[in-house]
């Protein structure tokens, strides 16, 4: 077996500097408190790793086993993870506080087909110099957006001010789509 403290940092076999260890199997054997000499002996002779699991303990704790197997398994189950993990798209549509009628349906109808794809929707009006005073005006202007939308999502966030941008957040109703 390999004798080499891994890349991510796992003190093992050799590295182990503690005068004594709690030992266990990998079958769940236990060995108790014994040397860290007769530890790496009895791994050796089992042809596997003596590996330092608690290493704040009083003493140690180690465990004798198969490492390069045990960390396929983690590898294993961390891909196994990220496969089974949703990712959420979030498209943003931005509007003004001095938007034409039409102009508001023709982001409406963005914001529509994004929903139906099954993204999540942020709409947001930016505030440009002396609207700032006054950012009830883009809450309006998002007050007006949402009736358009309402039928093809659900308004997680009412219309709040975050710096210069009035933000609304939409989710799918139909999540089941993407």
């Amino acid at each position: 077996m390999s004798r080499q403290n891994k890349k991510d940092d796992v003190i093992m076999n050799d590295d182990i500097r503690a005068k004594e260890v709690r030992c266990m199997g990998d079958d769940g054997t236990n060995y108790g408190i014994i040397s860290t000499k007769d530890a790496l002996t009895t791994a050796d002779d089992l042809g596997l790793d003596l590996v330092l699991i608690a290493p704040d303990g009083k003493p140690p704790v180690a465990k004798i086993m198969d490492y390069s197997k045990f960390r396929y398994q983690q590898e294993k189950k961390k891909k196994e993870a990220r496969k089974n993990q949703k990712v959420i798209v979030v498209k943003e549509v931005k509007f003004s506080v001095k938007i034409a009628d039409n102009d508001i349906n023709y982001k409406v109808k963005h914001a529509i087909e994004f929903l139906q794809k099954g993204y999540h929707v942020k709409c947001r009006v930016f505030l440009k110099g002396r609207e700032m005073a006054h950012p009830e005006a883009g809450a309006k202007v998002l007050d007006r957006v949402w009736p358009m939308l309402e039928e093809h999502g659900i308004r997680e966030t009412e219309p709040k001010q975050e710096g210069r941008f009035v933000n609304m957040y939409i989710v799918p109703t139909n999540e089941n789509k993407s």
